[in-house]
């Protein structure tokens, strides 16, 4: 091991009142970046006289529609349909799949809450499926051991940096007769055998809350090559509404009473649409940036014992970093989960080391239980209780898994000096 230029001379921990290996006075990149290009995107829009969807056409396309139309651009597909939030890119999704009461749809048990909340909300089913250890998704094998002459969809999440087995998925889902849901609000311009995350699926599901890769604060959008699918997308997005092709004269409304499906209101609003155009530019230029610094670190941090970066599949020729993630051999420290590690390294670093998800059977913001529209019937609470789930790979993930925000590989040669010096000076107090 080429530890030399790490090494310390016997280190006292920030933690235990030694000085840090990151001064106080050295600030980690921002995240979001406010650029004078988005300033002047959302001035625009203020000044547009439109801030929504619902508002009359101005004479020039608005700017939600402007959005989807180079987001489905930069994924090589037709539709786009954007949404005020990810969790609403879910529910719109499996509303324009009609998943509805009683249909159970498979969910990895390592992921955020609004994977499973958002089926609850269609009065499905979520049946958790447990994950992989190398990639932290949903357990190929598992996935089929939970399908049943009840699934009426198979959701997906790409997490943290790597893809799903999608080679296997589509597979899968084809035998078994069932949409296959892109979960990729982790996985923005990540890409399988080249294509890119949200098109190998059914459709494509993509977040831009803050801490997102590309984020307007709040925000979604769901992508689709199926011309039939997207326009129930449509309307399940804007209560049963559509764009009118060609649009209306100017200071009537652009959108059309369609109702073929009877939807809600779940639109982006063009505040939030000016942020997300002026993202989108910066997209790729901040993947690149986060792939080869993750790589540096992943060289100099694999050299530790016990330390393995979380791996992605051969099949996965880009990666996406929504955060960069380590599992920890916290056993040989003594210990039973990687907590008291993650404290150390977020003293030495000023920048927060984070445990990944807790298991979705466990977690404290997934209780269906608690909401009084779950009460359809005493086999549905019994369904739903997460509980009843069994998922050992979700837990020793938590227990092992550390990972940083994504905002950290934004950073220059010396911040991830600093990283490396701060796990060496670690395993070196720990030794």
């Amino acid at each position: 091991m080429r530890q030399g230029r790490w090494r310390l001379t016997r280190p006292i921990l920030a933690i235990n009142g030694g000085p840090p290996v990151r001064p106080a006075g050295r600030p980690w990149p921002r995240w979001p970046r406010y650029t004078d290009e988005a300033r002047r995107e959302v001035d625009a829009a203020l000044a547009s006289g439109r801030w929504a969807i619902s508002g009359p056409w101005t004479g020039e396309p608005c700017r939600a529609r402007r959005f989807a139309e180079q987001f489905a651009a930069f994924h090589g597909v037709e539709h786009c349909i954007a949404t005020a939030s990810g969790s609403a890119a879910l529910l719109v999704a499996l509303e324009a799949l009609d998943v509805g009461v009683g249909d159970e749809v498979i969910v990895p048990g390592l992921t955020w809450v609004a994977s499973a909340s958002a089926v609850i909300r269609a009065n499905a089913v979520p049946v958790l499926a447990d994950v992989d250890p190398d990639t932290l998704c949903l357990s190929v094998e598992a996935a089929r051991r939970a399908l049943s002459p009840r699934t009426r969809a198979v959701c997906v999440v790409h997490l943290y940096s790597s893809m799903a087995d999608m080679d296997a998925y589509r597979v899968l889902a084809a035998e078994a007769g069932v949409p296959l849901i892109e979960d990729c609000a982790q996985a923005h311009g990540a890409a399988w055998r080249g294509a890119r995350a949200g098109t190998l699926g059914t459709v494509g599901v993509f977040s831009m809350q803050q801490t997102k890769v590309l984020t307007a604060g709040e925000g979604g959008a769901v992508i689709t090559a199926s011309p039939e699918l997207a326009r129930r997308l449509e309307q399940v997005h804007a209560d049963g509404r559509m764009f009118r092709r060609p649009p209306p004269p100017v200071g009537a409304l652009e959108l059309a009473e369609v109702g073929e499906v009877m939807g809600s209101n779940q639109a982006l609003s063009e505040v939030q649409a000016a942020l997300l155009l002026e993202g989108l530019t910066r997209l790729e230029t901040e993947n690149r940036m986060r792939e080869g610094n993750a790589r540096r670190l992943d060289a100099a941090l694999g050299e530790l014992p016990g330390v393995s970066p979380v791996r992605c599949l051969p099949g996965q020729t880009r990666r996406s970093y929504y955060h960069y993630a380590l599992r920890i051999d916290v056993r040989r420290f003594g210990w039973n989960d990687v907590g008291p590690l993650a404290d150390m390294l977020t003293a030495e670093l000023g920048f927060p080391a984070e445990r990944v998800y807790r298991p979705l059977n466990d977690h404290p913001l997934y209780r269906p239980g608690t909401k009084r529209t779950t009460a359809l019937s005493e086999s549905y609470r019994a369904a739903i209780d997460p509980a009843r789930f069994h998922l050992p790979e979700c837990e020793r993930a938590h227990a092992e898994v550390v990972s940083f925000h994504h905002r950290l590989l934004l950073g220059d040669d010396s911040d991830m000096d600093d990283v490396i010096r701060a796990f060496h000076k670690v395993w070196e107090h720990l030794a």
